[in-house]
């Protein structure tokens, strides 16, 4: 099996992102570097609400715990992955972005050559237990502009 010495993994936590991030670790070259991106999707901005039941003061209190809330969950899913990739002896470093997933993911290769990118595949529309609310990342316009060999790991049984 072919190993890459910098690897460009997208995760955010699901069973498809876990899925991925373990093939990542299978594949990542001994002393290898993941470059882990997160991306914050675009719609939580328009959770602070405009009704006229808030005030200037009530949305901008709730617009702040939102984001403290957003900050501690990508802080939880990088620490618990930084420790999953120290653990196997390679370097690991996040990239944070807010917008939409495959545009994040475009921007990381223009910034960075990777030598692989992983990727978990889209959940199954129709699971029972799970909420409706899908990924982005994989867009046409995502797998069509993409120049950097790229590995979609199946989503788990």
């Amino acid at each position: 099996m072919t190993l890459f010495k910098h690897v460009l993994l997208a995760s955010h936590g699901t069973p498809g992102a876990v899925a991925a991030e373990n093939m990542a670790l299978q594949v990542c070259a001994s002393e290898g570097m993941i470059d882990h991106l997160i991306v914050v999707p675009e719609f939580w901005q328009g959770m602070t609400g405009d009704d006229w039941l808030n005030n200037g003061v009530t949305r901008n209190q709730f617009n702040d715990y939102l984001q403290t809330e957003l900050g501690k969950e990508v802080d939880q899913q990088c620490n618990r992955l930084q420790r999953k990739v120290s653990a196997h002896a390679f370097n690991y470093h996040s990239l944070i972005f807010f917008g939409k997933p495959d545009q994040a993911l475009l921007e990381c290769t223009k910034k960075q050559a990777y030598d692989l990118i992983v990727l978990g595949s889209s959940r199954p529309r129709r699971m029972p237990g799970l909420p409706v609310l899908r990924s982005t990342m994989l867009t046409k316009q995502l797998i069509t502009a993409i120049q950097t060999a790229t590995l979609i790991v199946p989503y788990p049984e």
